[in-house]
This record gives structure tokens, sequence and C-alpha cells, in this order.
């Protein structure tokens, strides 16, 4: 950027970014400039903006800026009973809104010292896999239009509506679900449930095989993966990834697997890892993670069993007075919960820690060095959803 065009810049109304600098050059004739990309909706999957630095189409620096879709949630906690709470979660990650059910009420579980019957745990991680799949569905076919192929978001959609249709029969909702209580469930599985989730597996199995043909096999699309957005391993520990983004990049931890939760233990089931850390390696570990998904189920539908669903609800949750946290494996990566408790019926403070926060923290070491596409490529390969980290 000339001195001409950074003056351009303050005299049209715009501030430089925070954390920029403007280019030095001796000559005074430097090519760089800033894009926006968002903060529009359809740009970046949520309400983010994007500021790049740029060299003509090569990256040289990347920062997000969040606030757009600030809703308070963690404060407004303040003010809502335990119960109250679970339905602010699944406004976190809208595509994970089960999984952020079953976290908080783990912490209050832990607190409380509340018990689940085996059909209400069965119950859990059935549907928390089916939105694992559900979940990874819009992303391989926004992975696939973000690269300029819009029939994989048709695909996608095709099966995925399948598995929305048994959420909406179980909890009235399609996509800010609300399910999990302290002790179980707010209501049973109901008789279509087995049936419907056999005919999901036999179906996907087939999708899969498809997918691989359609996108996954596709020379053009391994092209613009492979060797992208490399995050080494130190450097996925270091910004505190996690998920597919840490697991592709050599860090075998999964929370189902390395602290489990609920009945996970019960089950076999395999952690998908790479040591690539490109943008390929991670979207075939969400590949694969679809897979195990199945297997999980495919044990869960033949040992489904009878009872009840939940155990005995009370009048009002008042933990006793302490700190409690608690972490689940969503399909982005380890969301947890922690819970400051003074014994009333309202929690004092409640704070989440996002896993989509973490990861997109590794975008700007990722995008370095690489042209403007392979931002776009970058960005989807994380699977970020931007609420969660903007609450």
């Amino acid at each position: 950027m000339t001195t001409q065009s950074a003056e351009k810049y303050r005299l049209d109304g715009n501030t430089l970014p925070e954390g920029f600098r403007l280019p030095q050059s001796d000559s005074g004739d430097e090519d760089e400039f800033f894009v926006n990309i968002g903060p529009q909706h359809p740009s970046t999957h949520g309400v983010l903006r994007v500021v790049a630095r740029l060299s003509g189409e090569t990256v040289v620096e990347v920062v997000p800026h969040l606030g757009y879709i600030h809703r308070g949630i963690e404060k407004m906690a303040e003010n809502q009973t335990y119960i109250q709470n679970i339905h602010l979660t699944d406004r976190l990650d809208y595509l994970s809104a089960f999984s952020n059910n079953l976290c908080f009420c783990l912490a209050v579980e832990k607190a409380m010292d509340i018990g689940v019957p085996e059909r209400g745990e069965y119950l859990r991680v059935m549907i928390c896999e089916l939105q694992r799949i559900q979940s990874h569905l819009l992303w391989w076919g926004v992975m696939g239009m973000d690269l300029g192929g819009f029939t994989p978001f048709l695909y996608g959609f095709r099966e995925r509506e399948m598995i929305t249709d048994i959420f909406e029969e179980i909890c009235g909702a399609r996509l800010t679900m609300n399910f999990f209580r302290p002790g179980g469930s707010s209501f049973d599985a109901p008789d279509t449930f087995l049936p419907r989730v056999k005919n999901v597996i036999k179906v996907m199995h087939k999708a899969l095989a498809e997918y691989n043909t359609l996108l996954s096999d596709n020379i053009i699309f391994q092209e613009r993966t492979r060797g992208v957005g490399i995050l080494s391993r130190e450097a996925a520990l270091a910004y505190g990834c996690s998920g597919a983004v840490l697991r592709a990049s050599g860090v075998s931890y999964d929370v189902r697997k390395d602290d489990p939760y609920s009945i996970y233990d019960q089950f076999d089931f395999a952690i998908p890892t790479s040591t690539e850390g490109d943008c390929l390696a991670r979207y075939q570990l969400k590949m694969e993670e679809m897979a195990q998904s199945l297997r999980i189920l495919e044990q869960a539908v033949e040992k489904f069993p009878k009872g009840p669903y939940r155990s005995q609800p009370k009048a009002t949750y008042k933990p006793p007075k302490g700190s409690y946290y608690s972490q689940v494996e969503t399909p982005r990566g380890l969301l947890g919960t922690y819970i400051v408790s003074e014994g009333g019926p309202k929690p004092y403070r409640v704070k989440y820690r996002s896993p989509n926060f973490s990861n997109l923290s590794a975008l700007n070491h990722a995008a370095q060095g690489l042209k403007v596409a392979d931002l776009v490529t970058i960005m989807s390969s994380m699977d970020i959803v931007i609420p969660d980290m903007d609450k």
C-alpha cells in the first residue's frame, strides 16, 4: 500500500484494523493492501469479519474480528435457572445443539450427583452421534461449494434431511434443538426411533462411498487441498486446537476416548488421525469420523435397552456451593462448561470453552504465504461455526 493509498484508506472513513501496521518500503511503492472478507453471512459460515492483508493475491496476514453475532449468553446465564440455561446452549454452536445440551447437563449432574438410567445414556450417545453425522454432512456440502462445486451441497442435504426429521420428531425442532435434561432427557424415544436410525445407517454407508466418488477422489479437489494450510503438531497444540483440526496434525485426542463421558467407553470405535496437517487431512478425518459414528450407532441399535429414560427430576436444581467442569467432544472438538454455584437456583457464573474459537486462532498461522483462494479452503476445512466463539 502506498502512502497515498493509506491516506485514502483513512479519508474514506476506514481505520486500519487493530493489530495491523502499514507496510514500509524504501521505494514507497508497495503493493500490499487490505481486503475485508465478511461480515456478510454467506461469506464465512456466520457473521465474522476476516481482514486479510494481501500482497497481490498472496496472504501476508489474517486477523479475524469477532462481535457481529454477540448475544451475551454467558451473562444471560446468571439470570436463568439451571433448566432454563439448557436452551441457551443450543444457540452456541447450532450444529451441535445436543452435545452442547449434554455438556451443561453433565456439569449439573456432577455437581448434584445425579445418575442417568441406561436407556437414557444410550439415547444420549445415539442422538449425539446422529448429530455428528448431520453436522459433518453440512460441512461436507459447504466445503464442496466453497471450492466451486454446488453439487455436493445438494447431495449432503439429501441424507442430512433424514437425520433432521428424526430430531424434529423427538424434540420438535430442526436447528436449535433442546432435548437433554439432568438425569436423562425431556422425553423418551418414540417407537419409530430405532427403525429410522437403522435406515439412516443403511443409507449412509452407500452415501459415503458416493461422496468419495463425487468429491474426495476428484483430482481438482485434491489439488486444492493437498499441502494447503499445513498446521504442525506443535502449532496445533500451541493454539489449543481440538477435533479434526488437532487430530489431522498428529495428536490423537478425543474426549470420548481420552476422558470418557456417558457410556462411550462401552463402544468399540476408532479415532482417525493423520500427520499431514493440511486441508486434505482434515477433510479425510471428518469423512472417516462419519463412518466411525455409524459404527457406534450400529452397536447401540443392537443393545438399545428398555426401561426408564430419565431419573426422577427435581422441582429445582441447586448445586452445592463450588465450581464444576464438564467437557464433551462436539463435531468440531472439545467443548467445556464451567459453572460456579453459590448454592442457589441460578448459577453465579457460567463459562464455555469453545472449540471454534481456538481452531480459528490458528487461521493466520495456516494461511500466511498462500493465496486468497487457499484462505477460503482453510477456513472451510476447519469447519468453523461463528456463534460458538462469539458468546
